[in-house]
Formats: C-alpha cells, sequence, structure tokens
C-alpha cells in the first residue's frame, strides 16, 4: 500500500498507475526509487524503475522523510496537492490548509501557538497530532513546504534567488541556500543550472512583478462548464476571460493588489498562470497567492474519488457531468456580497447589481498597463450609500451592516453573519461554498436544488412512507401526499458527505 495514506491505494494500484503514467492519480501518490535515491510524481516521463527498487507514499515529504529527493525532471513541487480535506482528520485538514498557504511562512507568519489556539487546540496535541497522521512535526512541514514552492519558483519562474528565498518565506539569504542544500542536496544555483531554457521571461519593471507558473490539476476537469459559470457573473473590470478560453481577475490580500491570467492547457492537465504584483514587497504573499488561485479555480480537487461518491447517489448517478469542478470566488467576503445581492433575484439581475456595487465603490488601479477594479473592502461596504443599487432598502442595509461585521471582526467564522440582520443560512452557506471552497456544502435551502432533488425523487422512486408528509387532512386514502423534502434531503447529505458541494453544482447543471 501506499505509505500512510488517509485513502489507502493499494500496491498493484499504485504499480499500474505508474507504468501507465496516469495523471488522475499525479499528486495522490509519489513513487520512491530506492536504487537512485529520488521520488517522482505519476507521471515521470523517465524510464519506470523496476518493481522491487520502488516503494510509494502517499505524500512528498514522507518521501523527503525517507531520505529520498524530489525528481528534477517531473518536479514533484509542481504535482497537484492533495485535497485538504481528506477525511483524515479535521484539525490535521485545517492545519495543513493554513501552512500550505503560508501561515507559518517568513518573519511575520503565524507560530505554533497561535496555529494551535486558531484550531482551538494546546501546541502539545497539535504536534502529536502532526506526528501522528503526517510523520513529521508542523514546523518542519511548514519549512519543507517552503523549500518546494522555491523549487518550483526556480524552476518556472526568472525571479532571483533573493526573490525566491523572499517568497518562499525565507528573510535571509543564507538560511534559504543552507536549508535548501541541507534538504535537497542541491543549491538553488545549481538547480537553476539545471533547469534549462524551455521557460518564459518574466517582467519587472518600474518596480512590478510579472511572472508565470504551471499549475497542474489531476484530470478530468470540464473547464467549459466552470468557465460558464464565471462568465454569466462576471464583474466588469475586475474579471475577464482572455483569447484562449482562460479566467483572469483581480485581487487583493491585506495591502498586496494585484491580478492573474489562467490560461487552461489541457493536453498538459495544467494552468499557465500569470501573476501581477504592484512591487517586490509583495513577495512575501505570492504563496497565499498561488494557493488562493489553486482554490478559485479548485486545482487540488481529487475528481476520481469526488466521482464515485456521487455515483452512489441515485437520483445523480446517471446524470454526473464529468470534472464539474467549484467555481471560487477570491474571498468569503465577495461570496456574502454576491449571495445578499442575489436573494430573490435571478443570476442575470444580482450580476447587473454587483456590477453597480463594484463600480461604485471598488478602487480603480493600472497595473502592468492595464485598468484593473478590486472588489470593495468590507469598510468600503459599511460606509457606502449604495445609491447606485435600485433594491429594497433592508438589502442595502444588510449589506452595509455586513462590511461594518467583517470589517470589525476579520477574523471571525463565516457561521457568526447568521446574527447579522438580512443575511440567513443561505447565504452563509453560500459564502463557505463559494468563499472558502468548503466541499461540504449541500445547499438544500437553494430553489432549483429543491426543484431538481425532488424531481428526480419522484422519477426514481415516486413516494415511499417514510419520506413522505402526511397531511392533517388526509382522512382518505385518496388524499395525495408530498415528498418529505427534508427527510430526503438528510439522507443525501449523509450519503454524500463530505463532498455536498459538488452535488449542489452537480444539481445546477442538471437539464
Amino acid at each position: 500500500m501506499c505509505t500512510n495514506s488517509s485513502r489507502p491505494l493499494s500496491h498493484e494500484s499504485c504499480r499500474r498507475a505508474r507504468l501507465a503514467r496516469d495523471p488522475r492519480f499525479d499528486g495522490v501518490f509519489f513513487t520512491g526509487v530506492l536504487s537512485t535515491g529520488i521520488f517522482c510524481r505519476s507521471i515521470c516521463p523517465a524510464a519506470p524503475a523496476k518493481e522491487e527498487n520502488v516503494r510509494y507514499f502517499f505524500s512528498a515529504i514522507s518521501a523527503a522523510n525517507a531520505g529520498l529527493r524530489p525528481c528534477l525532471r517531473c518536479r514533484p513541487d509542481s504535482a497537484p496537492g492533495s485535497s485538504a480535506w481528506k477525511g483524515t482528520q479535521t484539525t490535521v485538514d485545517r492545519a495543513l490548509s493554513l501552512i500550505d498557504a503560508g501561515y507559518l511562512f517568513g518573519d511575520n507568519g503565524g507560530s505554533l501557538e497561535s496555529l494551535a489556539e486558531k484550531l482551538g487546540i494546546t501546541s502539545r496535541y497539535l504536534r502529536k497530532l502532526f506526528l501522528e497522521k503526517v510523520g513529521t512535526s508542523p514546523n518542519k512541514y511548514a519549512q519543507f513546504r517552503q523549500l518546494m514552492f522555491a523549487k518550483q519558483l526556480l524552476h518556472q519562474t526568472d525571479l532571483s534567488i533573493t526573490h525566491v528565498g523572499l517568497a518562499a518565506g525565507f528573510s535571509s539569504i543564507r538560511r534559504f541556500n543552507e536549508v535548501f542544500q541541507q534538504t535537497l542536496a542541491l543549491t538553488p544555483s545549481a538547480l537553476r543550472k539545471k533547469r534549462g531554457t524551455n521557460m518564459s521571461q518574466d517582467k519587472h519593471e518600474q518596480g512590478e512583478v510579472c511572472l508565470s507558473m504551471q499549475l497542474a490539476y489531476r484530470p478530468p476537469l470540464n473547464w467549459q462548464k466552470q468557465l460558464d459559470f464565471y462568465r454569466l457573473r462576471m464583474v466588469e473590470g475586475m474579471e475577464w476571460d482572455n483569447k484562449a478560453e482562460g479566467y483572469s481577475r483581480s485581487f487583493q490580500i491585506g495591502n498586496v493588489k494585484g491580478f492573474f491570467e489562467a490560461e487552461h492547457d489541457e493536453a498538459h492537465h495544467r494552468f499557465n498562470v500569470t501573476i501581477h504584483l504592484a512591487d517586490t514587497q509583495a513577495l512575501p504573499v505570492l504563496k497565499e497567492v498561488v494557493t488562493q488561485i489553486k482554490r478559485v479555480l479548485d486545482l487540488d480537487a481529487d475528481m476520481a474519488q469526488i466521482q464515485t461518491s456521487l455515483s452512489s447517489i441515485d437520483i445523480i448517478n446517471n446524470a454526473i457531468l464529468d470534472g464539474l469542478r467549484l467555481p471560487g470566488t477570491w474571498s468569503a467576503f465577495e461570496a456574502g456580497c454576491r449571495a445578499i445581492l442575489g436573494q430573490q433575484v435571478s443570476v442575470v439581475q444580482a450580476t447587473k447589481l454587483l456590477n453597480l456595487m463594484v463600480n461604485a465603490n471598488g478602487e480603480e488601479l493600472t497595473l502592468s498597463g492595464r485598468v484593473i477594479r478590486l472588489f470593495p473592502t468590507p469598510d468600503a461596504i459599511a460606509n457606502a450609500s449604495l445609491d447606485e443599487l435600485k433594491m429594497p432598502g433592508a438589502r442595502k442595509a444588510a449589506l452595509n451592516a455586513f462590511g461594518q461585521f467583517v470589517s470589525e471582526h476579520p477574523h471571525a467564522s463565516v457561521d457568526d453573519w447568521i446574527n447579522i440582520k438580512g443575511i440567513g443560512p443561505w447565504t452563509v452557506a453560500y459564502a463557505k461554498m463559494r468563499g472558502l471552497s468548503d466541499p461540504n456544502i449541500l445547499l438544500c435551502s437553494d430553489l432549483i436544488v429543491k426543484k431538481k432533488v425532488l424531481k428526480r425523487y419522484e422519477e426514481l422512486h415516486g413516494t415511499t412512507e417514510h419520506l413522505v408528509k402526511k397531511s392533517a387532512k388526509n382522512s382518505t386514502d385518496n388524499m395525495p401526499t408530498a415528498i418529505n423534502y427534508k427527510a430526503v434531503t438528510e439522507q443525501l447529505e449523509s450519503n454524500i458527505a463530505p463532498w455536498g458541494s459538488y452535488l449542489t453544482f452537480q444539481l445546477w447543471n442538471l437539464a
């Protein structure tokens, strides 16, 4: 079996996937070649090693802990990430997600104690969980992620080695070189010499930073459906599609502002992404920017596992759209605003309102020769008149109150929004699904979901005694009964967990 895997694959499954160079397993497991001392992705183009010299690992760090180095041909640093929602243990999954996004990186990163506090446990218990589930300490895991991100930047960009170290969270170039060589048995400069020349040249003009990266995913991916979803809801100046059927948008993290352009490369199962930042001072948050882009595009989803779960749901199993992913927004706050504006109106009308709100309250700036608009900050929405919006005053008041709450409580849980007047369970659930990419949101209160569930259930099952509402007036046997929607959806939520959000999008796309 793959060592320590939370979703164990048999040795034979790994062997077949490795020999077939199956991209569906890219990042799900890694192949350690004991005779050479390296580990590879399942799609490595090198001649396959003899099986007796091979050992399989569920993560790159477990292979590194076994004393193996990452392959320079297939570059494990570029493999799709494993979903943070593997179902092993919620606390560890959340910790891995936060660390992967850069929580412990650099001088301005959080401490292990603050990470533990954020998770609601002690730092001692967090260390224990990591040793049990990951096989190493949180700090060593974070350092390994730093190095793998640095390795990816060294391979794919022409950022200087100093800037690569800065972007990876190292404040000292000496420390960066030292740790890199100790762990990967190669200096950053030596790696640069080995990378070849078939890569784009990044631009750094007038203090701005423009760099290109390749972000891989495991097929299948239904990009056309995902792009259509974005197009229908686009905000002018904040989002746009490009000539290669790609998706682009502006973003802001703290004081860092920029935009990215993502071009789909279906043949290589990846997106070619160009990131534009205002200046090199933004490099310390580059890891967070990349993590956010991957989340927005849902590139780390293991669709084979998700669709296996979907196929067990009888109302959808014969109508599953292959590769349908979660199209995210940049932030939970943005998703919350979209949800409030979308209450009781069509998607087209909600998008018109959203465009008016962003145009009136979002900052405009010029970057890399392009005029872009940023989504309004919570403070801007809290203090906005919203006169541009032709909608009920109660909904404007809800937007103002929402902006004020998030401005005053930026780290509050999305679940706390339910206490804001004008925000209900549907808005909270929608924000978690698109703004946090929570994979387990079956949006039961959504009207379209309800119609599709009831229609499919009636077509397949009719009504059964334990799933009907008994009318108070059904004193005769001829009185019709209605399907108990609550009972049906409770059963669906139980059967599809933890992939309820994917079922929601499948239902939204049912004919």
